[in-house]
């Protein structure tokens, strides 16, 4: 169970993921749920179904939040208070996804790395657009799962995360050109 909040302009709304199923979402938004169908497409979105009803959907990770766009509305979902105060002492993330099918441009870290909060992690190019993926927290590489030229699904996890040692002096090694 995860609590998100929509922001932006004209308010912020409480939502919380009840459930996932496969394909079905059960969401509760303010005090209504809401049971939904999601089938992901090949362009890193896909086609949510709500009462019937069909909506183009994509949506991309950045940083501590995710961008939606439904139709022509877009929206960007942050952790709720709450959630963010739970995962203090914790990852953020503890692995780094594709957020659309692509091509692995750039790794950027090795396995064993101690990597900080908006590092640089992974390039990936979708679309004829590059999109650089960074660490949410500071955290070491547990294991990188791709290599430069590799092409990726939506979804596919690129690098493994774990939280730092409690106390280390040692440093993300650059990688070569």
């Amino acid at each position: 169970m995860k609590l998100i909040r929509a922001g932006g302009p004209p308010h912020e709304i409480d939502a919380e993921v009840i459930s996932r199923d496969g394909s079905a979402i059960r969401v509760r938004i303010g005090d209504r749920e809401i049971v939904a169908e999601f089938t992901p497409n090949t362009d890193g979105g896909g086609i949510l179904a709500i009462n019937g009803r069909r909506y183009p959907i994509f949506g991309a990770r950045r940083m501590d939040s995710i961008l939606v766009s439904v139709g022509p509305a877009s929206f960007e979902f942050k952790p709720a208070e709450a959630a963010a105060r739970r995962r203090v002492r914790g990852l953020a993330a503890a692995e780094i996804t594709a957020p659309m099918p692509g091509k692995v441009l750039k790794v950027m870290v090795r396995d064993g790395d101690i990597v900080e909060a908006g590092q640089p992690l992974v390039v990936i190019e979708a679309m004829k657009m590059e999109t650089t993926l960074a660490a949410e927290t500071a955290a070491m590489v547990k294991h990188v799962r791709v290599e430069e030229g590799q092409s990726v699904d939506h979804g596919a996890v690129l690098i493994e995360l774990s939280p730092p040692p409690a106390s280390s002096g040692r440093e993300s090694a650059p990688r070569d050109p």
